[in-house]
């Protein structure tokens, strides 16, 4: 009885990674555009980041101010929810700090999208 919810909750935050991962590649892209050009990348593409949809992660955009969110399938079992990570920090051309929050449900999310 106490297992089987326990089990269920850890294979949604296991397939929770994969948009979590591309979210992560997709930062250090933004990091480096930031740091060479002195601007934002206008788009996911421009920021290099990985735009084709998987099997748990539906989309990955990236805004005009730098900010980077992916959508999740419904496959993930959380429903179709969205982790956004906003770059809140900058020092010169260099991205100090990013702020993460989530509209999905707090236990498949890692403390940093809380």
């Amino acid at each position: 009885a106490i297992a089987l919810p326990a089990y269920q909750d850890y294979v949604v935050r296991s397939k929770m990674s994969e948009p979590i991962a591309a979210i992560a590649a997709c930062k250090t892209s933004i990091a480096e555009f930031r740091s060479a050009r002195s601007a934002w990348p206008a788009n996911e593409t421009e920021a290099g980041c990985p735009t084709t949809p998987t099997q748990y992660m539906s989309a990955l955009t990236v805004s005009a101010a730098g900010q980077i969110q992916a959508t999740t399938t419904a496959a993930v079992g959380a429903g179709g929810c969205s982790l956004t990570l906003t770059p809140s920090g900058l020092s010169g051309n260099t991205i100090s700090t990013w702020t993460g929050t989530s509209g999905c449900n707090p236990k498949f999310v890692p403390s940093t999208f809380r």
